[in-house]
């Protein structure tokens, strides 16, 4: 499902962008749809992704850290309300931002990948 929430998301943001390309008399609220529409999917197929694969409890709230920075944004581009969908973007901004700084802090730490050879006691030289 995650897979295939994520292809649908692709395409959406295909036709977002063959618009832009080739303008079509769609009207503003429609392309915010379109664009919103996008944000929305990957945020709900990036939670559905990210139970298949069990992460830590602290992963989980990354991940939802993530996701719901990109549900704010969605709902920021078609809130009717101006006041409301600037407050939404605000959030969506401080979620991004503490999500990139979590990540610059080096929380969660990421064990290392065994993948490249990589022990702990290679780490600690």
């Amino acid at each position: 499902m995650p897979t295939a929430l994520a292809a649908l998301t692709l395409v959406i943001v295909g036709v977002l962008l063959a618009v832009d390309v080739v303008p079509v008399a769609i009207g503003r609220r429609v392309h915010d749809i379109l664009g919103a529409l996008p944000l929305g999917l990957i945020a709900v197929a990036y939670l559905a992704h990210q139970t298949v694969l069990r992460p830590a409890p602290k992963e989980v709230l990354k991940t939802v850290l993530v996701a719901a920075a990109f549900l704010f944004w969605s709902a920021n581009l078609v809130w009717p309300d101006p006041f409301v969908a600037m407050l939404f973007g605000d959030v969506a901004i401080a979620l991004f931002v503490f999500d990139v700084f979590l990540v610059i802090i080096g929380w969660p730490p990421t064990p290392p990948d065994e993948g490249f050879g990589e022990t702990s006691r290679d780490l600690a030289r």
